[in-house]
């Protein structure tokens, strides 16, 4: 992968993936690439922060990643996000899912289905700068500490 070429872009040139206008995925296919690339984000600010056991690895990050904490997220960052953004979240949250988290309430699942909506709309096209500004918000907002 050459230098100042995203991993979006390398993906997109080495596999010929189509141009497709984002806006006509579905908000739970945004939602699916969304939880990836929010995984992604934490998962690396966790191993950056320290080389430690999987196990240690994986206990500090799922604080960050329960349905239950990225609903809170997307309350905290709601003000923040734009009026197209905000419409991202709303219809990732109004998605008819079939799925259900274990230890989340159905409201607090939903939100955090439209935060990851919004994280693969940002992802999806090329706005990472904007993705890490907000997640890294919301979890300051909080009063988190990764």
């Amino acid at each position: 992968m050459e230098e100042g070429i995203t991993i979006l872009e390398a993906i997109k040139r080495e596999f010929a993936c189509k141009e497709v206008d984002i806006r006509t995925y579905s908000p739970l296919t945004l939602a699916y690439i969304g939880d990836a690339i929010y995984d992604l984000v934490i998962r690396t600010i966790v191993v950056e922060r320290g080389n430690t056991s999987p196990n240690k690895l994986h206990k500090k990050t799922v604080k960050y990643v329960s349905a239950v904490v990225q609903a809170k997220l997307v309350d905290g960052l709601w003000e923040e996000l734009t009026q197209e953004e905000q419409e991202i979240c709303r219809r990732g949250r109004n998605a008819k899912s079939y799925t259900t988290a274990k230890n989340a309430s159905v409201m607090e699942y939903r939100k955090a289905t439209g935060l990851e909506a919004l994280c693969g709309y940002l992802y999806l096209q090329g706005r990472q700068e904007r993705l890490l500004c907000l997640i890294k918000k919301a979890i300051e907002g909080l009063g988190m500490e990764i």
